[in-house]
């Protein structure tokens, strides 16, 4: 027998054996069970997810010997042919190829046969969104009233290009990428049934440059077979794909939360010279403080495929910036991710990056001025305290005038003395002891009162005349006492200021 890629070989033949597509199988599995089963079926997701390998369960639950039924024995005939795509019952047809209205025409002239083996005759579509407007036209009558004994399943990787018409007439699942940790698991697997050595951080590399592909990582994995033998390691996987070790991610990242530009730079170059991707590597940083950003908010999570004494140091390191500073730095990876896109001197762009992300974690904002005015308090030895403001009637002037004595008069009896002025209004009650803002202080802080006229004496004659009051002092500043606070003098030493009056 010739030999077959470990994409085929592995290829899975239940609905048991798909790899992180749980919600499609269990949906799958329950319209098959509860004989709900549409008509017409759009599988989309990303190339290597499992669109044609879904497609492929899908027709045998459907055709297999006592169906439809989920669980079903793989190994049986009609089962091996639809595998091997001999089925007649079953047809595979590429869209990029037969996308004419001939090619829909002959499929409307082909369903009105009933099934050679099956229960059902099953025509399946590949990049159905390269089939033409008028090839899509054609096809809706017989897509939404086929005969009982017709389904359709299509594939995509571009749904935008489909008509509405057509997408309301099936039912869609959306196939994710695979994660990372399920592929390289996937490849261990694939590794010991073929008696080869994987290092297992040479399986997560891979999968890490899967992109959640399985079927890009087996054809790597079949590769390195090829280039290393039966013992691959990481540096193997690194040389032959170009792809950045993950101590060289969290060299940079420490680099980075270290603020030491050279450092970054110099691994930068390196890199470069050793003919890395530097595309992959910028995906591989903002990926490592993605993780950072999460680990801040739920310390459960891991260090995505980072060693675990790199990545407690990392995180140590983090804890010295705030979110928000981790999340300025994505913001500056994505603006130079998109520049090195379509950019020729891709280092170039990279380092200007990692330069702009060292100015981000160093920088001074306003947030950082009032969070630090907000806690000035906090520098004291002891909260702040104020006496009970005195009474306006204990305020001395600065020069007071001393009265003369006026010459003693007899009077029959003592007047009563004089009402105060109306303007003068009743002092507000003086407080207690207490720890007062700076709002509070100014808002409480008395106008310095006039001086009330003294009632007359009872000796003193009614026919002389008052002698003339001395002008009265200047009122004092109430601003001064605000500038003597404590508080203020505190912040002005902190700042090394001064107040403008």
């Amino acid at each position: 027998m010739s030999y077959q890629v470990f994409a085929r070989k592995y290829r899975p033949k239940t609905f048991d054996d798909v790899l992180g597509q749980d919600h499609v199988v269990r949906t799958l599995r329950n319209a098959i069970a509860q004989k709900r089963l549409a008509h017409a079926y759009l599988f989309v997701g990303p190339r290597g997810t499992g669109k044609t390998t879904t497609a492929r369960i899908l027709a045998k639950a459907l055709n297999c010997t006592n169906g439809p039924k989920a669980d079903f024995d793989p190994d049986e005939d009609v089962c091996v042919e639809i595998a091997e795509g001999r089925s007649l019952d079953v047809l595979e047809i590429d869209g990029a190829s037969n996308n004419s209205v001939d090619d829909v025409r002959n499929i409307r002239e082909s369903v009105r046969f009933a099934p050679a083996r099956g229960q059902f005759k099953i025509y399946y579509i590949d990049e159905v969104h390269m089939l033409s407007t008028a090839a899509f036209n054609a096809l809706l009558k017989t897509l939404e009233e086929p005969p009982e004994y017709v389904k359709f399943i299509f594939a995509t990787t571009e749904p935008n290009k489909i008509l509405p018409t057509i997408l309301s007439r099936c039912q869609r699942f959306d196939l994710r990428p695979i994660p990372s940790e399920i592929i390289a698991s996937h490849l261990l697997h694939i590794a010991k049934q073929e008696g080869i050595q994987l290092h297992e951080s040479a399986a997560w590399a891979i999968a890490k440059g899967a992109d959640g592909g399985m079927r890009d990582a087996q054809s790597m994995l079949d590769q390195l077979v090829a280039f290393c033998g039966d013992t691959i390691t990481e540096a193997n996987v690194l040389d032959v794909f170009g792809f950045t070790s993950r101590e060289t991610v969290a060299s940079v990242i420490g680099s980075l939360l270290a603020r030491d530009t050279p450092a970054a730079l110099a691994t930068v170059q390196r890199e470069a010279e050793a003919g890395r991707e530097l595309s992959q590597l910028l995906g591989e940083l903002i990926g490592a403080i993605r993780a950072l950003l999460v680990a801040k908010l739920d310390p459960t999570t891991g260090g995505d495929g980072i060693p675990a004494e790199t990545w407690a140091a990392l995180r140590a390191s983090a804890d010295n910036y705030p979110p928000e500073r981790l999340l300025s730095v994505i913001d500056v990876f994505a603006e130079t991710e998109a520049r090195m896109k379509w950019a020729s001197n891709k280092r170039l762009h990279l380092e200007i990056g990692l330069i702009k992300a060292v100015q981000t974690l160093g920088e001074v904002r306003l947030s950082d001025v009032i969070k630090v005015l907000a806690g000035a308090a906090d520098h004291l030895d002891s909260p702040v305290t104020y006496a009970k403001a005195p009474p306006p009637a204990a305020a001395a002037p600065s020069a007071p005038a001393e009265p003369e004595p006026a010459p003693a008069a007899p009077a029959p009896e003592e007047p009563a003395p004089p009402p105060p002025p109306a303007a003068a209004a009743d002092p507000p009650p003086p407080k207690t002891e207490s720890v007062l803002s700076l709002d509070e202080l100014i808002a409480t802080a008395p106008d310095e009162p006039e001086p009330e006229p003294e009632p007359p004496k009872a000796d003193t004659p009614p026919w002389k005349p008052e002698p003339a009051a001395e002008p009265p002092a200047p009122k004092a500043d109430p601003m001064e006492e605000f500038y003597k606070d404590p508080l203020i003098q505190t912040a002005l030493e902190m700042f090394e200021a001064t107040l403008k009056r």
